[in-house]
């Protein structure tokens, strides 16, 4: 496999620039749709003695240009085509995970808070569908401060919404985000996530924990370093009797082109070579140890394993079992 390891300025041109592309309607992906009724948004199993839950916040729909932005998008339509995938729009679900280990209930990840996207900011509603109250959450790990994944610790009145937890990031991450003058000639886009980052992180009632790889949450929960991204993302181990899941956050952001073609980068990944790194770090791990893995833009509910498949890999869809 080439790798191709663009700069930062090469990406951010390069996803400016991609073209739409039009396919023969025959080409285009098929859609499923739901019932009137909806479906469940929240999965529950369990990893050793741990209880785990994924809860949806929804979903988001972003460009498909923005996908494999240091390839030919000839290339990235035919792989998506070849998927059964929308070569125009991108749909990536929002897998929060719910851990219930020991005395602790930890929450990966604080959704949107219905301020990004209208399809998304339904957490706290499916939390309690799922049957678990908000506010019996004892810590919030956040990976990184992106809209989806930290707007939602803040309510409409700059309160935390959950105020009886405590709240983890990592000390790189809060300090990027927290820097003099880092909105200054950013586009307005960017400019907007630079400043909601920053107002998540200064929320009233929330005394951040700042964290260092490889430090321990709760027993039995720990986060590594992951940047590329964003400078201080971090993902989340979980560990219960021998048995191991990575909770990746947006390390890994496709379920299948990030896997196939993991030197592919996106335009929302902030350092393109890093991205790459993590990617290949983590991949590697998860398929020589054989951990399970959580893709939080994977598709509902997100969890399985990863395949070693030459230089490339597989995500392989973990096979539930419906009674104990």
């Amino acid at each position: 496999m080439s790798m191709t390891r663009p700069s930062r300025r090469d990406i951010l041109s390069m996803a400016v620039a991609a073209p739409t592309l039009l396919l023969p309607a025959t080409a285009r992906a098929q859609a499923l749709g739901a019932t009137a009724a909806g479906n469940p948004q929240h999965f529950s199993f369990t990893l050793g003695a741990a209880k785990l839950t994924v809860v949806s916040d929804g979903w988001l729909e972003t460009p498909a240009a923005h996908l494999g932005v240091n390839v030919d998008p000839r290339d990235v339509a035919r792989f998506l085509q070849s998927y059964f995938l929308s070569v125009d729009t991108n749909v990536a679900h929002t897998n929060h995970l719910v851990i219930e280990i020991g005395e602790a209930v930890v929450l990966v990840d604080a959704g949107s808070g219905g301020r990004f996207m209208p399809t998304a900011g339904k957490l706290m509603g499916n939390l309690a569908a799922a049957g678990i109250d908000p506010q019996t959450i004892t810590h919030v790990v956040i990976t990184h401060a992106h809209p989806d994944h930290i707007w939602g610790v803040r309510d409409a009145t700059g309160g935390a919404v959950l105020p009886q937890a405590n709240h983890f990031v990592s000390g790189g991450e809060h300090q990027f985000w927290l820097q003099d003058g880092l909105a200054a000639g950013l586009s307005d886009d960017m400019k907007r996530i630079a400043e909601g980052a920053a107002e998540a992180l200064q929320t009233d009632g929330i005394d951040w924990t700042l964290l260092h790889n490889d430090q321990e949450v709760v027993p039995g929960v720990r986060i590594i370093d992951t940047p590329g991204h964003t400078p201080g993302h971090i993902s989340v181990v979980i560990e219960s009797e021998g048995k191991q899941l990575i909770a990746l956050g947006d390390a890994i952001n496709h379920a299948y082109m990030n896997f196939a073609h993991p030197d592919w980068v996106n335009s929302f990944d902030m350092n393109p070579e890093a991205t790459v790194d993590t990617r290949l770090r983590l991949l590697d791990m998860a398929s020589r140890d054989r951990m399970a893995v959580l893709g939080y833009h994977f598709p509902f509910p997100g969890v399985g394993h990863v395949r070693k498949s030459g230089d490339a890999y597989q995500f392989i869809p973990a096979l539930w079992q419906w009674t104990g």
